[in-house]
């Protein structure tokens, strides 16, 4: 009796095993999979409220019939003011969105000293500081007319707006540089690049124009181009993200670290 147990276990056992293997496989191969669908849905959140944060922007423009530059459309007493605050609380929960969707991008720390410096921290990191800083900016608009940091007109809230702003504006440009270094994507890349420069010249002119108190009907164009630039490369970004897991961004840099 004990010969004959001895002589069926063995079976037994190898039957067990050629059972659950095929399980065990079919749920690991699931978790790369229910990750690849998340980012995926965030992508597409992301883009989305962010487009339509981009399309409540030109339509609260368009209602004023004067030179203004892109925070004057949220200040106290605006009848944009409702309108542009919902746009950049959309620009925020979208770039959150995007942010999660491309977590783990980050620059190729094999490329040059720029590249090395910017891949310190990931393009996402960027995007989430921008987001937070935008978000304030949305809560504490400028006071009416949006003075300019100088004179007895300027307030702390005006500080406190005008700060969000500009260091929003300067993180998402950084995000976008750093997206310009990232391996394997060749026109997401040159993409981010144009635009992070594009964005930082275009909104510096304007801003120079603002505080120089010339040409400023010319100064709120250029700040408007520059937000719908830095808007529509979240957009793309975001759309750049679809249908990756999340090992696509590991395998990315696995080229550029063996170079290194």
């Amino acid at each position: 009796m004990a010969s004959t147990v001895s002589r069926t276990s063995p079976s037994a056992t190898r039957r067990a095993d050629g059972a659950t293997a095929p399980a065990t496989a079919r749920a690991g191969a699931s978790r790369p999979a229910a990750g690849t669908a998340s980012r995926t849905a965030a992508a597409v959140a992301g883009s989305a409220l962010t487009a339509v944060a981009l399309a409540l922007i030109w339509v609260a423009r368009s209602r004023v019939d004067r030179p203004v530059y892109v925070s004057e459309l949220g200040a106290d007493g605006e009848p944009t003011a409702a309108l542009f605050e919902a746009a950049l609380l959309l620009v925020v929960a979208g770039g959150l969105l995007v942010a999660w969707a491309g977590r783990g991008m980050r620059a190729g720390r094999g490329t040059r000293a720029a590249g090395r410096l910017l891949g310190a921290w990931t393009v996402s990191a960027s995007i989430v500081t921008a987001s937070g800083l935008f978000l304030v900016a949305s809560q504490v608009p400028c006071t009416a007319g949006c003075p300019l940091p100088v004179g007895a007109t300027f307030t702390v809230q005006d500080l406190v707006h005008t700060t969000s702003a500009v260091l929003a504006f300067a993180a998402a440009c950084v995000a976008m540089l750093q997206a310009s270094f990232v391996a394997g994507r060749r026109r997401l890349r040159v993409l981010s690049m144009t635009s992070g420069v594009s964005v930082a010249l275009i909104a510096a002119t304007g801003g120079l124009l603002s505080l120089l108190r010339v040409g400023t009907d010319v100064g709120g164009v250029l700040e408007l181009v520059a937000t719908t630039i830095a808007i529509g490369w979240l957009i793309v970004l975001g759309a750049s993200t679809l249908g990756t897991g999340p090992g696509d961004a590991d395998r990315a840099r696995a080229p550029v670290r063996a170079a290194a």
